[in-house]
């Protein structure tokens, strides 16, 4: 994928999933590509219509969830790319989790009872529900794994204030609710997700993407219960099925593993299973859009003298 260049551009920054534009300090150009990264190592080779995939899984969420909070989101002017408002993030993510599933099941089953400073039931079993959701935050690393942290240590080291963390504690739980209800219209659980915030001044704004597959898990409603009686895994919608390709591999990311090699067939399959999850999240058809890259830039640039204008 080309690396464009815009007018007033200030920065640049490519991440694992996304390349990020700062224009003129104050807005900001996210590009989804099609990488595909697991164990935070991108994967060698990309995945058609992932960016597309994702972009617009975040906007329909953001979309949806407007009223709930402020966020970043002004325009989708193609395919792949969001157009927002530049936030400074604060160095944490709340991760919402409504089932003992992923990280938090391998604490637990570890015998540990605490997780972030939150004391987890006895008695669970992997995949059920907590009485309610639990916020574990992490700290964003800009280096290998995030760390999980707890409330008071955010406000202790000052990471976040009180005054900030008590509101967006409550705009994740709130944004949570509105997701799960998105999912269960669609026959889906919202088992966990992230959630990233920041400020422009003392306001603050959701940042990023939320509800996506590369942000949360969800597993099919129908069945669940069944499928808990009789411990039998649950059905999943989310890239797992990759981090489970890899793991059936050899390959978790650590010193010395090779990545297994990716088939023409096997990216087909990834690409088929991230459009399903596509369909299956948002209600809607996915129309694949095949833009040149310099349609994607041109598009963007009149995208960006249109929102220069109105502000």
């Amino acid at each position: 994928m080309a690396t464009f260049k815009f007018p007033n551009q200030t920065n640049f920054y490519s991440g694992k999933v996304r390349d990020v534009y700062s224009i003129n300090d104050d807005l900001l150009v996210m590009v989804a590509s099609n990488r595909i990264s697991a164990f935070d190592v991108i994967l060698p080779k990309p995945i058609p219509y992932k960016g597309q995939v994702l972009n617009e899984i975040a906007a329909f969420m953001l979309n949806a969830c407007k009223d709930i909070c402020p966020n970043w989101l002004l325009s989708t002017p193609a395919p792949n790319v969001s157009i927002g408002k530049k936030c400074t993030p604060f160095k944490i993510e709340m991760v919402v989790r409504g089932n003992l599933t992923g990280h938090a099941w391998r604490t637990y089953a570890s015998g540990k009872r605490i997780l972030c400073g939150i004391a987890l039931p006895e008695g669970m079993k992997e995949n059920d529900f907590f009485p309610h959701p639990i916020i574990t935050p992490s700290t964003k690393a800009a280096e290998g794994h995030d760390e999980d942290i707890s409330k008071e240590e955010i406000i202790e080291q000052k990471l976040v204030s009180e005054q900030d963390w008590n509101l967006i504690e409550q705009y994740a739980l709130r944004l949570f609710e509105r997701g799960k209800k998105i999912a269960a219209a669609q026959g889906l659980i919202l088992v966990d997700t992230k959630y990233e915030f920041g400020k422009i001044g003392n306001d603050i704004f959701l940042m990023d993407e939320i509800h996506t597959p590369d942000s949360s898990r969800y597993f099919y409603a129908d069945g669940f219960y069944e499928r808990q009686a009789n411990y039998e895994k649950q059905k999943q919608l989310s890239k797992e099925f990759v981090r489970e390709w890899l793991i059936e591999n050899n390959f978790m990311g650590k010193e010395g593993q090779v990545v297994p090699e990716m088939t023409d067939e096997w990216i087909q399959t990834i690409s088929n299973r991230y459009i399903e999850l596509y369909e299956k999240i948002t209600g809607k058809k996915f129309t694949p859009k095949d833009f040149s890259e310099n349609e994607v830039y041109e598009l963007t640039l009149s995208s960006l003298k249109k929102i220069k204008e109105i502000s």
